[in-house]
């Protein structure tokens, strides 16, 4: 009779606690891949200088005009050229090597970087050329997106997906943080705004740096390498129209943002209901994103992506309606944070997928068709905000409209069953046209 293996002994306490920790903790495997990892930190870098600039930038406009119509008329400069450049660029990084394309736009935005920065060296004092070159920034970074949003896949396993978007939402978060602050201890320098873009332009060199190693990335599948132009950006948008899953997870971030963005509420409430911190309030909701990233290792573990992606938008909408009510800084500072983590938990979804549902040969197009939702929507909630308040009050257009957003999107999430059902592990996305 053979003898009786001797039985394994439990792992040790410690051992467990750590298997633990890494279920929960930020999942950094993606940065065993080299080429995620050189993305990440050259993307990282310029997160932080993007955020100098885009401080500095409103900042300047006003000292040159004293208008606040003026600095409005920063974001508006940007909107065409995002959606113009958003869905064309992701039509190109259909047809060429994504690589180039990255490596072009990430070299036009720094040269207007450089512009900036030379202008306020030579003193130029132009309202006009500092909207023009946000005008050409804004069109650079859309093309720009695209084609990055489509390598991601490329470069890491489909599993590490929601990993690797969560590692890039943590850092953009954090470029949120770090990035006003520095600009504040700059622009109160002597030529401060010579300062301000000088430290974006040395920290964008490391994205440079980061795109010139990149390997060859050719659109591959169906369709890959087709003529471009505007039947192209048709051919996306005819695939999102006919892919419930996709169109869903637009239209829910859209709600979120129309409806339920404070952002431009943030002046009038520090002013009127706190006496105060407005620098908290635009910074909670990033410093709560920050916080959830470092504790997103559940994320990738989730199938049913689309019933997340709804729950966290309902989330952030809730949270942002209950900041609305409060009179304490302090707490509206916390529940806009617990609304930041929230938000990270639907980008890393709404993300991913994208990315892991649509063919290789549409995802530039489909990229930028995202590109444009994300970074359009914020602008679209903060005129949303800003009419409302000087019509209906500052209860209504915060609070109101944030309620408004959560039914909004329960109802729609819970009608659109292939949304609501989706699972990432069994999703076949239709095939698209040629």
């Amino acid at each position: 009779m053979p003898p009786t293996p001797p039985a394994t002994a439990p792992p040790p306490m410690k051992a467990r606690l750590a298997d633990r920790m890494r279920g929960v903790a930020l999942d950094t495997r993606p940065l065993q891949h080299p080429v995620f990892r050189r993305l990440l930190i050259g993307q990282s870098a310029a997160y932080v200088g993007t955020m100098v600039t885009d401080v500095t930038i409103p900042v300047q406009v006003y000292g040159l005009s004293r208008s606040s119509l003026f600095v409005g008329l920063t974001g508006v400069a940007g909107l065409v050229p995002l959606v113009v450049f958003g869905l064309y660029g992701g039509a190109v990084a259909d047809r060429f090597d994504r690589r180039t394309l990255y490596l072009a736009s990430a070299c036009l935005t720094w040269a207007v970087t450089l512009a900036l920065l030379f202008q306020a060296v030579a003193d130029v004092r132009s309202v006009p050329l500092v909207l023009g070159l946000v005008a050409v920034q804004a069109g650079a970074f859309a093309v720009s997106s695209a084609a990055r949003g489509a390598i991601i896949p490329r470069v890491v396993p489909t599993p590490l997906v929601p990993a690797a978007n969560t590692l890039y939402f943590t850092a953009g978060n954090i470029g949120q943080v770090v990035g006003p602050l520095i600009a504040g201890v700059l622009i109160s320098l002597p030529n401060g705004y010579s300062w301000a873009y000088g430290a974006d332009a040395a920290l964008f060199s490391l994205l440079l740096c980061s795109a010139l190693r990149l390997p060859s990335v050719k659109p591959t599948g169906e369709g890959a390498g087709a003529t471009g132009g505007l039947r192209s950006v048709l051919d996306g948008l005819r695939f999102i129209a006919v892919a419930p899953v996709l169109w869903m997870s637009f239209a829910v971030d859209i709600a979120a943002m129309t409806l339920a963005m404070p952002t431009a509420l943030f002046p009038q409430a520090a002013q009127t209901r706190f006496g105060g911190g407005v620098g908290l309030l635009y910074s909670a909701i990033a410093i709560g994103s920050v916080t959830a990233g470092l504790f997103s290792g559940w994320t990738g573990r989730v199938r049913r992506q689309g019933r997340a992606l709804a729950v966290a938008v309902v989330a952030w909408a809730t949270a942002v309606a209950l900041a609305g009510t409060v009179h304490r800084l302090g707490a509206a500072a916390a529940l806009l944070a617990a609304a930041g983590a929230a938000d990270l938990v639907s980008a890393v979804y709404r993300q991913t997928i994208l990315q892991t549902y649509a063919p290789d040969a549409l995802r530039g197009r489909l990229q930028g068709v995202f590109t444009v939702v994300v970074a359009g929507g914020p602008r679209l909630g903060d005129l949303r905000a800003g009419a409302m308040a000087s019509t209906t009050g500052l209860g209504l257009a915060w609070t109101g409209s944030s309620l408004l957003c959560v039914v909004v999107v329960i109802t729609a999430a819970l009608l659109v069953r292939p949304f609501w059902h989706y699972d990432v592990a069994a999703a076949h996305p239709p095939s698209p046209r040629p």
